[in-house]
């Protein structure tokens, strides 16, 4: 995949394999990328802002002022990236960044950024395998950050052993994998829908679930970084959703959630429909909030629409139908009774059963099934990477 046009922003911390960076930069402009660069205080001793700008036809980025007091805007950094690498990444800015410590500007522009983070922690062989070390790069897997594993070979301190960062063609060859299933959903129409629905009783209480939403969003993430023209319908999550030119649109109850998913669904490609939406909702909602005056309140439940089952049936044969199922038991009995009811081309299944899996959680790990019978079952992972998981296989259904 050709890094032409493309914008890299490159961040380096305090460590001897910051001299590698110097000819990273050299191979990315070679390729044609734009590339900036940002420094820690502690990087300077092993690499020259010098050497960096001269490379890059760029200013090195240090602190958050310039001279005369002119504000460095780490936000818009952070925007006009495409992909930002940490390279090498120490065991101490990894453990400021795991902690939300925002303490230089590199940490600051890497907190505000929407864009792929790949970081290649470089280390000694001891302090690598270092347990709070190997926690902390398992924070920022569950960011949504790619970690590039450091190689075995010659250290700093004349070991041997895991810690060596890439060379730079190996981490040039990464930032090209960013980019290299960037063109298969280009040009379709994505929707996806996330989070619970919330059906009220009074104009304080509903019935609802603990869905965060975040599987769902990491979808449309996915889906956009690959070239898709996506829509996100989401219900009411905990969490603030910004994504960058993804169409939002925000719905509370399970019969406005229908609506907006049967407006889009004719002109729309694909449907992951990732929402956990209830399936019973009050049949009456009180006018005012209902007072803890009795000792028993009963509250008649009426079935919602089944929002999938009713795409199912007006599926056109050039559009994907994928469903969820969240099961707690006979997990693979319901979901393949859900595959084929409701006529989708592939369900994901997640059981309540698997630690790490379901609702409120960064990780899960699934079970896809399709409707010629092809199934497959991953590991726990982040979210963000089951997205990718997930997308693979709708992939090989187009």
């Amino acid at each position: 995949m050709s890094l032409k046009g493309k914008h890299i922003l490159l961040g380096i911390t305090g460590g001897i394999a910051a001299y590698k960076i110097p000819l990273l930069v050299r191979l990315l402009i070679k390729s044609g990328a734009d590339v900036k660069v940002m420094r820690t205080h502690s990087a300077s001793d092993f690499v020259t802002d010098k050497t960096l700008s001269a490379l890059s036809k760029h200013p090195v980025y240090s602190g958050f002022y310039k001279e005369n007091h002119i504000w460095n805007n780490h936000v818009h950094l952070a925007r006009w990236a495409d992909v930002i690498l940490i390279a090498p990444l120490s065991a101490n800015t990894l453990a400021k960044i795991a902690n939300g410590q925002a303490d230089n500007f590199l940490i600051a522009t890497l907190m505000s950024a929407e864009c792929p983070v790949l970081v290649a922690p470089a280390m000694d062989r001891e302090m690598y395998g270092f347990p709070a070390v190997r926690k902390n790069l398992e924070t920022l897997k569950s960011f949504g950050y790619s970690v590039i594993e450091a190689e075995e070979g010659e250290l700093a301190s004349g070991l041997t052993g895991k810690g060596r960062m890439p060379e730079p063609e190996t981490l040039k060859k990464y930032l090209e994998q960013i980019f290299s299933d960037e063109q298969d959903l280009t040009g379709k129409k994505v929707l996806i829908t996330a989070g619970p629905t919330f059906e009220p009783i009074d104009p304080v209480r509903f019935i609802g679930n603990r869905s965060s939403g975040k599987m769902g969003v990491a979808l449309a993430e996915e889906a956009k970084r690959r070239g898709a023209d996506v829509t996100l319908i989401t219900g009411p999550v905990q969490m603030p959703v910004h994504l960058k030119n993804v169409e939002i649109i925000s719905v509370e109850t399970a019969e406005e959630m229908k609506k907006e998913v049967l407006k889009k669904w004719p002109q729309t490609d694909i449907l992951v429909m990732a929402a956990a939406v209830a399936d019973y909702r009050p049949e009456q909602k009180a006018d005012k909030k209902i007072k803890k005056t009795q000792e028993e309140v009963s509250i008649r439940l009426v079935k919602n629409p089944d929002i999938l089952k009713e795409a199912g049936k007006t599926k056109k044969k050039n559009q994907i139908l994928v469903g969820f199922a969240l099961e707690t038991h006979d997990e693979k009995k319901h979901a393949l009774e859900k595959l084929k009811k409701k006529n989708l081309d592939m369900i994901v299944l997640n059981s309540l059963q698997d630690q790490g899996a379901g609702f409120g959680t960064d990780t899960n790990k699934v079970t896809i099934i399709k409707n010629n019978g092809e199934e497959k079952t991953f590991p726990l992972k982040t979210k963000t990477e089951v997205a990718k998981d997930i997308w693979n296989e709708i992939k090989t259904l187009l």
